[in-house]
């Protein structure tokens, strides 16, 4: 008899909630008390009266447990939508990032070039050191901070992974 298995796989959760006191940790909760890992996590306001907000969750595993995830997040009250992005279609996922890089001399200009060829801004610079800002999907961001490591990456903050899908219905 022939065992399948099943590897884990990455899924971008957006969960629309009521914006009150206590939702995140509810939701966190409910990761943490289950053993099921959060990759990446993003809150937002997304309503005009400021009531409603948009939790991004970045998270790994099988079919089966994402599921239950959804599931159990679906029977949280403050909860509205949950929509996993990767399951619907075509999404947009997008991370921020300020990668601080030590250099001088040639490892400066070398920062430089491939700060143009990723499209990343200088938005901090001293004789010694830079700090660039690198918006993108999360690949090109590890990218990025792998070749800075090479010429002397000193820090590197990253904001999380939002996403949106495609076309004009929201999700």
């Amino acid at each position: 008899m022939k065992i399948e298995h099943r590897h884990a796989e990455r899924h971008v959760l957006n969960v629309t909630v009521d914006n009150e006191p206590g939702i995140l940790a509810k939701i966190t909760g409910l990761f943490t008390a289950r053993g099921y890992n959060i990759d990446s996590l993003t809150v937002a306001d997304i309503s005009e009266d400021h009531h409603i907000s948009r939790i991004t969750v970045v998270t790994n595993g099988p079919p089966q447990v994402i599921d239950q995830i959804m599931a159990q997040l679906d029977r949280l009250v403050p909860v509205h939508k949950v929509v996993d992005l990767t399951e619907e279609g075509p999404h947009v996922e997008r991370e921020l990032a300020l990668i601080k890089v030590r250099g001088r001399g040639d490892d400066r200009v070398e920062a430089l070039r491939l700060a143009d060829v990723f499209r990343a801004r200088p938005v901090d610079t001293t004789t010694e050191s830079f700090i660039f800002e690198l918006t993108g999907p999360p690949d090109k961001i590890d990218s990025f901070v792998a070749l800075m490591r090479e010429i002397g990456l000193v820090e590197v903050g990253r904001t999380g992974i939002v996403g949106m899908m495609r076309g004009s219905q929201p999700a």
